[in-house]
């Protein structure tokens, strides 16, 4: 039976014909997914470059943001159907492709794309701008004069494929600033952007040449990245630091590079929300976190820091946190992992499993010497080894782990002890899923802010940043735009050359 080829990419004025395309074999071995990328020479970037210029300069820069938030909400309502041909596209590609679970996938999608509805679409831009319109014409300043925003002549994404999906934030955050946009896709998951592109350009004809989406090797020299970049006003881009930091010596000092890294995401749990009744949901939205997308993404934990002292421990919480992962085994099962991320599964479960041996070891010499017991270092499987969860008794520093379902419960006297166990990471901390007291989070949040923790959410919302947050403590659109002033002096002296002036 021939199988069916997904022709990755969206390409505006090329001929198909004339490009070069390359096979990936993509998802599970016995039932892989082909597609085909396609490898522009630089004579069709340049093509395709001057080509998404020209039109966003026609058609997206001469709208009004609250027109272009009304054609995002209308594409992203369509996505949200599940009788649309894209949306099924979606639900049937993204899990072959990616090999997560075709319910996980379906679930993750509607809450993500929950977030770039029109209303939340309005809230993302009025986030970063207090006066919107600022994207649409010149604006009073409080201070005398007047400004406005000017988005990228031409912003060149490189998307990441850790997470489906993923392209859609900076897909829209450049059509809010208006900007033309050429979008890499990643190896790993050159499916979303591309029939993002494709709708769009069906809701709004006029969009269809204002973006296009492209795909070069990972690694791959000055023949293709440099090229790219050197086209580019502003470069957005997500991976590796290692990969983000080879980009930066081939982007031009003139254009704007934007990286988005590496990052440690952590779990921290209060004794206020450790009663018996409530300790359970708390541990059923903790596993929620850890399972969705199986920990593939930034804003996912790698440990959860839990307060002795309530009515369940930590390592009660610990106990209910494996009990739920193996629930969640059955309703979205874990992927099927390749050899090398079994292998890093393995290892690290094997290290805390020798640790657990050591600490027995060495409570039971103490407990013999001095009749204390205070040491326990315990290893949680469950479902088939598909989730480990690794308790300790002793304060442990948060290190990355091997993800895919894999995660540290340690426990604290206070919250506060957790500061200088994350500040050493302080480069790479995002996000922090947290239960608490009302009274405890502004302390808390100072606290974290200071130690470099730059988003703080409920547990069970880690994967599910809302509209406009500041992604990495930074700007999602202001970052992308160009500020122009004038300023009050030009008004005034301009006052001298109005006709009726004497």
């Amino acid at each position: 039976m021939t199988r069916s080829v997904f022709k990755a990419g969206y390409l505006p004025g090329l001929n198909e014909a004339d490009v070069t395309w390359h096979r990936l074999s993509m998802g599970a071995p016995d039932a892989p997914l082909q597609v085909d990328v396609p490898q522009l020479s630089a004579a069709q970037m340049t093509a395709l470059a001057e080509r998404v210029r020209e039109a966003s300069h026609a058609h997206l820069k001469t709208m009004r943001v609250s027109d272009i938030v009304r054609v995002l909400g209308k594409a992203t309502a369509r996505l949200l159907d599940a009788k649309d041909i894209y949306r099924q596209q979606l639900e049937r590609l993204l899990p072959q492709a990616t090999g997560f679970d075709a319910e996980m996938v379906r679930l993750n999608l509607n809450a993500y794309l929950h977030t770039f509805r029109g209303l939340q679409l309005q809230r993302f831009v009025a986030e970063d701008f207090a006066n919107p319109k600022v994207l649409d014409e010149f604006q009073p300043r409080t201070q005398g004069g007047w400004t406005r925003a000017f988005g990228p002549e031409l912003l060149v994404h490189v998307w990441a494929g850790n997470v489906p999906a993923l392209p859609m934030w900076s897909f829209v955050s450049g059509l809010l600033v208006k900007a033309g946009s050429i979008g890499k896709v990643s190896s790993a998951e050159p499916v979303f952007a591309t029939l993002f592109a494709q709708l769009l350009a069906e809701v709004e004809p006029l969009w269809a040449d204002c973006f296009a989406v492209v795909w070069w090797p990972s690694g791959a020299g000055h023949e293709h990245t440099a090229f790219a970049f050197a086209l580019a006003d502003v470069v957005l881009a997500y991976g590796g630091n290692e990969a983000l930091q080879a980009m930066q010596t081939r982007i031009p000092v003139t254009t704007r590079f934007l990286p988005h890294g590496h990052k440690l995401s952590l779990g921290m749990v209060s004794k206020a929300a450790l009663s018996v009744r409530k300790g359970p949901s708390v541990a059923r939205q903790a596993a929620l976190d850890v399972a969705r997308y199986d920990q593939q993404g930034c804003y996912s934990p790698h440990v959860f820091y839990v307060q002795r002292g309530a009515q369940l421990s930590p390592q009660d919480f610990a106990q209910h946190l494996a009990n739920e992962l193996a629930v969640l085994q059955h309703k979205l099962p874990r992927r099927v992992l390749s050899l090398e991320e079994a292998a890093q599964v393995g290892a690290w479960r094997e290290a805390h499993e020798l640790a657990s041996l050591n600490h027995d070891a060495q409570r039971d010499t103490e407990h013999n010497s001095t009749g204390l017991n205070n040491t326990t270092y315990t290893v949680l499987g469950s479902g088939r080894g598909t989730s480990t969860v690794v308790y300790s008794d002793r304060a442990l520093p948060l290190s990355a782990g091997p993800l895919n379902r894999c995660v540290l419960v340690v426990a604290v006297d206070t919250l506060d002890e957790v500061m200088p166990l994350i500040t050493p990471q302080r480069d790479h901390l995002q996000t922090v899923g947290l239960a608490a007291a009302p009274e405890e989070l502004l302390q808390l949040g100072q606290r974290l802010g200071q130690a470099g923790v730059t988003r703080i959410c409920a547990l069970g919302a880690m994967t599910s940043p809302e509209a406009g947050w500041h992604h990495d403590g930074r700007f999602s659109l202001l970052d992308l735009v160009r500020m122009v002033d004038i300023e009050a002096s030009t008004e005034r002296e301009a006052e001298r050359f109005t006709p009726y002036e004497v």
